[in-house]
């Protein structure tokens, strides 16, 4: 499996400055708009999982001696008070601009990014096997026994055990949490509608989102003030903030930016047809244009052409879903060609990422940094003739 990511890299999170290995499509150091493989960073072991913030990108190693190497704003730093010697034997990683999270198979660790301490500012033991034989899912970051960890202080949040939970997405302000059963519960900041309950009141305590109720889901993403969950069916459901087009659904702002940008190129000749545009309908005519600004309820979404969602990610104001038959597609905020079309323009429709189609790859995973996109690939196998 090999890791490709582009969009944001002002702090080198995807690769190193211009990298002459990545192609001339790596046009500016802030920008790498043609998707570039990872490189390993500290070891020679392949990664098998990305985590990312704002300016920063862990990768979790697991060949022999699993560690997880950090990449990106002071990333020398990082290394020094928490990198590959202390994360030796770690199985996986969160990362925020503020603190590392490593699991290992007996605790779990956090480092403050921003102190050079020699000794974590949050730990705990973990008993893996009594979680196992309890009945209880095996538990992913950032969820942790007995809760999970935050983005920002106090680390430690606790979570009620009836919630059973299976998976937990931290958005800007607010969390999705997935149960074992397959509901979706969200709490935090609601002023977007992110929280899915209808309403823009923010919620102390996890809520059930009933709107999802009797669908079971498999899986649940948070991007700044959107949500996503995937239904077991394949199904896509998107809710909150649309100012970008994040949800997939119409938006005013983007279309309204995409007329002018059309209007710049075009001149007079695209003006003119700018007016004729906005004259009043005919007789007999309808403007049908509904625009989404807000969705406090989810929202089912249809990618075209028809197809089951695998997995999906979110990041600041863009959203990426993996299909079934290996297919990325992105939408959204994409100003630092976080959409992976190789272009700067932003995007309301699910639009698939032709680069990987193109190199006969099959993607297997994506993972979204607030302002980048890292994709799992594994090399499509073409059948004999």
């Amino acid at each position: 499996m090999r890791w490709f990511g582009f969009g944001f890299n002002a702090f080198g999170q995807i690769c190193d400055g211009l990298n002459e290995a990545a192609g001339s499509d790596v046009t500016e150091e802030i920008r790498v708009l043609r998707p570039t493989e990872l490189d390993s960073c500290c070891c020679c072991s392949k990664i098998s999982g990305v985590r990312a913030s704002w300016s920063r990108r862990a990768t979790v190693h697991e060949d022999g001696d699993s560690c997880v190497c950090v990449a990106g704003f002071d990333a020398a730093s990082s290394s020094q008070s928490c990198g590959v010697s202390l994360s030796l034997g770690c199985k996986d990683a969160s990362i925020s601009e503020q603190h590392l999270t490593l699991a290992f198979p007996d605790r779990i660790e956090s480092w403050d990014l921003q102190r050079k301490d020699q000794t974590p500012s949050w730990s705990t033991e973990t008993n893996t096997q009594s979680e196992s034989s309890s009945g209880c899912p095996l538990l992913n970051l950032p969820l942790v026994p007995g809760g999970y960890i935050a983005t920002k202080p106090p680390l430690f949040r606790s979570l009620s055990p009836h919630l059973k939970a299976k998976s937990l997405a931290l958005g800007g302000d607010h969390a999705v949490l997935l149960c074992a059963s397959g509901a979706v519960y969200t709490w935090g900041l609601g002023s977007h509608g992110q929280l899915g309950h209808g309403g823009l009141t923010s919620e102390e305590e996890p809520r059930a989102v009933e709107a999802l109720w009797g669908m079971s889901m498999s899986g649940v993403a948070a991007g700044g003030w959107h949500s996503v969950s995937i239904s077991d069916g394949g199904d896509l459901y998107l809710w909150g903030w649309n100012e970008s087009g994040q949800i997939g659904l119409p938006s005013r702002g983007l279309r309204k930016t995409m007329q002018q940008r059309s209007s710049q190129q075009a001149g007079a000749l695209c003006q003119d047809a700018d007016v004729k545009s906005g004259e009043e309908p005919q007789e007999g005519e309808k403007h049908e244009d509904v625009f989404i600004s807000i969705q406090a309820f989810p929202a089912l979404l249809d990618v075209t052409p028809s197809c089951e969602i695998r997995t999906v990610s979110c990041g600041s104001r863009h959203t990426a879903a993996v299909t079934t038959t290996g297919d990325l597609y992105t939408w959204g905020w994409g100003e630092y060609g976080q959409l992976g079309h190789q272009t700067l323009i932003s995007s309301d429709e699910p639009q698939r990422v032709e680069f990987f189609r193109e190199q006969q790859m099959r993607v297997v995973d994506v993972v979204c940094g607030t302002w980048n996109t890292f994709a799992a690939v594994v090399k499509e196998e073409v059948p004999n003739s």
